[in-house]
């Protein structure tokens, strides 16, 4: 038995119609407007691990591992795991850095790290 445990390079959350219709929580979905300075909650089930030293992507998830092109660059200003019903949760939250347009083309990292 060993402590499961993930390291995530990006902040993966849903879009935030499956908050409307129910299937999630507002703080497990990426808000309807990104603008730069604004902090937002996140909320993902597991303990998740994520780097707190500079800027990572924000990315929509659809489950699977499957995630689009970075939608903004953020900062994860706290990180806290805790248990509800039995599960491990990580909450926290997020400073957005920059917002990116889905049809730009430019990369915007590499691996861990941010290109400006």
């Amino acid at each position: 038995m060993g402590i499961k445990t993930e390291y995530n390079p990006d902040l993966a959350l849903r879009n935030i119609s499956e908050s409307k219709t129910g299937k999630r929580k507002i703080n497990e979905c990426i808000p309807e407007k990104l603008k730069i300075g604004q902090i937002h909650a996140f909320l993902k089930k597991g303990q998740r691990n994520y780097w707190m030293q500079g800027e990572i992507p924000l990315v929509e998830t659809k489950g699977d591992e499957n995630p689009s092109k970075p939608l903004a660059s953020v900062i994860i200003l706290e990180a806290t795991h805790f248990i509800l019903d039995g599960e491990t949760y990580t909450k926290g939250k997020y400073k957005i850095a920059e917002v990116f347009s889905l049809s730009d083309p430019k990369v915007h990292f590499n691996g861990f790290s941010r290109i400006k």
